[in-house]
């Protein structure tokens, strides 16, 4: 009988230190996926989540469909203050529910990362500086029968990053929202440029990946009623419901989930023409992209309408030219 104990005890150690060691090779990381200025608003801060191997074995965990039984992220004010978690975040973990999750395989030396919102997790409506971590769960954060079971013993750390938010957007001049510029922390508004001042800016902000600047000579709710069924939604919204379709849209282009085409960054790009108006402008700009081995050649052909002495992209069309 002791004999068997001690096989026993011998077993649960050696799991132990095998269960030890695999966490060991497994490395949690956040980093922003876009890094811009963020402001005490609606407006997403998407964060990338990577578990990286680095182990000589295939690590498998369970990742939740629903992501908030997989991850957490504790956000903490620089007095140490927990923020409270988002409203959502408790209807989802609160409501009885099956939560379904798919098994990832991580082999050795492989990476495997997704993408979440900030303000899917924590109420940031405050301006201020923080301090963010995810928590990561690999057998999911369960139901202890009166509320979700937050084991930090069994939880996956990340490093910290730094959340600096600042206070909403005041209007600049001509009612335009003022935003900052991340490389000289100066307001970016709109100037008097000409169309092909314009197409020239938004491109060039989205090959350093400035989401402020390419935003900057959007008109978004030109772009969105360009489709049928989005204009109607728009039609039928109130104010309060049409300022979260431009958020949604904002963040979906951001995301390349609609509108792929103009939000893709390209390698290098030329202005051919630019015919204009008064009123209306359009520019033709041949673009180039790296697609695995080859580059391909696109036509751009961008619209562009004035208002009020400015110039912003109001519509846009694509012409595959081929690969090279």
């Amino acid at each position: 009988m002791k004999q068997r104990k001690t096989i026993f005890l011998a077993l649960v150690f050696f799991a132990g230190v095998f269960s030890a060691s695999v966490y060991a090779d497994i490395g949690l990381n956040i980093r922003y996926f876009d890094k811009r200025i963020y402001y005490a608003q609606d407006d997403p801060i998407f964060v990338q989540v990577t578990i990286t191997n680095s182990g000589p074995y295939t690590y498998r965990f369970k990742l939740a469909d629903d992501r908030a039984f997989s991850i957490d992220f504790d956000i903490r004010t620089m007095s140490n203050l927990t923020v409270n978690p988002a409203e959502i975040l408790v209807r989802r973990r609160s409501t009885s529910q099956q939560v379904f999750f798919r098994e990832i395989a991580v082999e050795s030396g492989e990476s495997f990362s997704f993408v979440e919102d900030l303000r899917n997790y924590a109420e940031l409506s405050r301006s201020g500086a923080y301090v963010v971590q995810a928590r990561m769960y690999p057998e999911l954060l369960r139901d202890n029968g009166s509320a979700v079971s937050l084991d930090t013993n069994r939880a996956m750390e990340s490093n910290r990053l730094s959340l600096n938010l600042r206070p909403p957007a005041l209007p600049g001049p001509e009612g335009i929202l003022q935003a900052l510029d991340v490389e000289t922390n100066a307001n970016l508004v709109r100037e008097k440029l000409s169309p092909d001042q314009v197409v020239n800016y938004i491109l060039s902000a989205r090959q350093k990946t400035q989401w402020e600047k390419f935003f900057l000579y959007l008109d978004l709710e030109a772009m969105i009623i360009r489709d049928s069924v989005r204009q109607r939604q728009w039609l039928a919204e109130s104010e309060e419901g049409r300022r979260r379709m431009l958020a949604r849209y904002r963040k979906d282009l951001e995301a390349e989930i609609t509108d792929g085409d103009i939000a893709t960054i390209p390698m290098e790009f030329q202005i051919e023409r630019t015919q204009y108006s008064t009123e209306e402008g359009t520019v033709s700009v041949l673009e180039k992209f790296k697609t695995g081995n080859y580059i391909e050649r696109k036509r751009y052909t961008y619209y562009l309408r004035r208002r009020d002495d400015v110039w912003t992209i109001v519509d846009y069309t694509v012409l595959n030219l081929g690969t090279e």
